[in-house]
């Protein structure tokens, strides 16, 4: 049947061309934004296994800036105890000069008065913070540090027990009529040995919470891997589908202009 009314070859025509552009424009957009997904409607399942990565990679991220805020925390820390070894190392060596037979009354409470000193600046030394969290707390507390984007895991970092030390030394006198005693000279040993274990206990969790960013940095390089391969477009193959929507939007065009001459051989009819 030849009508005037209805061309269905036009309808069509229109109808495969509007498909086409209505597919150009998402292969362009696809490509102009490097994402595949730009909507619900490109893959609504994939948009939201991306949402959740997405979330993962950013908790990760803070998660690894905790940590090494954490770590920053520790170095902080072993940096005043490294101070304190240099102090203690002093008072050793003044308790041991004091014993000295040849020095004087005078020459050990010139000592002593160095002692004493040196003793206020491990007192100091107590006060030290990191962002207003203190660095050493009476009896050693712990502070949890979160290791995990999920907050499953946690690890304990020590806020060391250095007023301890400085109790026991803080007693010593070295003015006496022979200097330090040999009581006095081990307590010194002693602290030494103690605040080399508070550097050890130091070291070990700086060990653990470094491990503990490596395998953050590792998680989020994943993560970020398995959101491209669901979220970002393969240029390739897009750059060749565009091309061949680009050739379905010509085609598509002429022939819609094909379709809407074809009704004009009904006039040679009517002549």
């Amino acid at each position: 049947m030849i009508s005037i009314n209805n061309n269905g070859a036009s309808s069509v025509a229109a109808y495969n061309l509007g498909n086409t552009n209505v597919n150009l424009q998402r292969s362009l957009q696809r490509l102009s934004s490097g994402s595949r997904i730009n909507s619900s409607f490109d893959d609504a399942g994939g948009l939201a296994v991306s949402m959740k990565l997405s979330a993962s990679i950013r908790r990760t991220e803070a998660t690894q800036s905790n940590v090494n805020n954490a770590i920053s925390l520790m170095q902080t820390q072993d940096g005043v105890l490294k101070s304190a070894d240099k102090v203690l190392s002093r008072m050793s060596e003044l308790a041991q000069l004091s014993t000295d037979v040849t020095k004087s009354t005078n020459d050990r409470a010139l000592y002593q008065t160095e002692y004493n000193a040196l003793t206020g600046a491990m007192n100091a030394m107590l006060s030290e913070e990191f962002n207003g969290v203190n660095l050493f707390t009476a009896g050693g507390d712990t502070l949890a540090v979160v290791t995990s984007e999920d907050g499953a895991q946690t690890m304990g970092i020590t806020q060391a027990d250095l007023d301890d030390i400085i109790t026991n030394i803080s007693t010593i006198n070295i003015s006496g009529a022979s200097g330090a005693t040999s009581a006095s000279i081990d307590l010194l040993t002693t602290a030494i040995q103690d605040l080399a274990n508070l550097r050890a206990t130091n070291g070990s969790e700086q060990s653990r919470l470094t491990f503990a960013g490596d395998m953050l940095a590792i998680n989020k390089t994943n993560l970020e891997s398995a959101n491209s391969r669901i979220s970002d477009v393969d240029v390739a193959a897009e750059s060749a589908n565009l091309a061949r929507l680009n050739i379905l939007q010509q085609a598509g065009t002429a022939m819609l202009a094909q379709a809407n001459q074809s009704s004009q051989s009904i006039l040679r009819l009517l002549v």
